[in-house]
């Protein structure tokens, strides 16, 4: 006869975790890399400067705002009363469809907060709250954030055909080559999130019903499988792009043309 043991709560373990793999390299590499890029466009879009050099415009500054996109140039669309970097009234959107992201909320939990640090590994917290509390509250409205960016989906593709087009004539440099990847990858994390999956092919009981849906649906969910390698990827070529504009305006490197 089998006998049932009833405790009044669960087993506890005293040890932070009993893995003994290298579980804590993962949230150590996303701290070095996340922070880094945060501390770096933190410092590029207070520049104000060095953004353009052309026909290359960084994805950190785009849509241009100024009368003219060269450096140091008042704002038109902000009008004179704005006197700091452009950057800073373009950011926020980005920043908060990035920050919302289901994957990056994963990503800097761990890295950051410890909550946890990874599977099977104790955090330090006694009560999880969950995002129904304070500032976290905003992580909720990651599905109106999408609806935010995608004006930048447009204007980085924009900004990748105009790369082609030099003063001199047309042409691909590598500065062409940056900005075309970077707006393949923006509209790649764009598209393979998990909320664009829901708003443009779900809202539906029966895919048998919705031939198209379901089509689009497989579609992007095969984007969406991938969708982690291509947040970091977007995430390092933003910051690898904006840093390539800036070297070339400052005249620190020079730009090699293919053609």
């Amino acid at each position: 006869m089998a006998v049932r043991t009833i405790l009044d709560k669960r087993a506890g373990i005293d040890a932070p975790t009993l893995r003994k793999d290298t579980w804590w390299v993962p949230p150590v590499i996303t701290f070095v890399v996340l922070g880094t890029f945060v501390v770096y466009s933190t410092w590029a879009a207070f520049q104000g400067s060095n953004y353009f050099h052309a026909p290359y415009l960084s994805p950190l500054y785009s849509p241009c705002l100024a009368s003219r996109c060269i450096d140091h140039v008042t704002p038109t669309v902000l009008g004179r009363w704005w006197a700091i970097s452009p950057a800073i009234a373009i950011l926020p959107f980005p920043l908060l469809f990035r920050a919302t992201c289901y994957y990056y909320r994963k990503s800097y939990y761990r890295a950051f907060f410890f909550s946890p640090p990874a599977c099977a590994v104790k955090e330090p917290r006694k009560r999880y709250l969950g995002e129904s509390h304070g500032v976290f509250l905003v992580q909720n409205i990651h599905r109106y954030a999408w609806w935010l960016v995608l004006p930048f989906c447009v204007f980085l593709t924009w900004d990748a055909v105009r790369a082609f087009f030099f003063p001199n004539g047309f042409g691909m440099g590598l500065g062409t080559l940056i900005l075309c990847v970077n707006a393949l990858l923006l509209n790649a994390y764009t598209f393979s999130c998990h909320s664009a999956r829901h708003i443009l092919s779900g809202h539906v009981d029966r895919f048998s019903r919705a031939r198209f849906r379901s089509k689009l649906w497989n579609k992007l969910t095969w984007l969406n499988e991938r969708h982690m390698p291509i947040a970091w990827a977007s995430l390092l070529v933003v910051g690898f792009s904006d840093l390539y504009v800036r070297l070339v305006a400052s005249g620190t490197i020079h730009d090699p043309r293919f053609f």
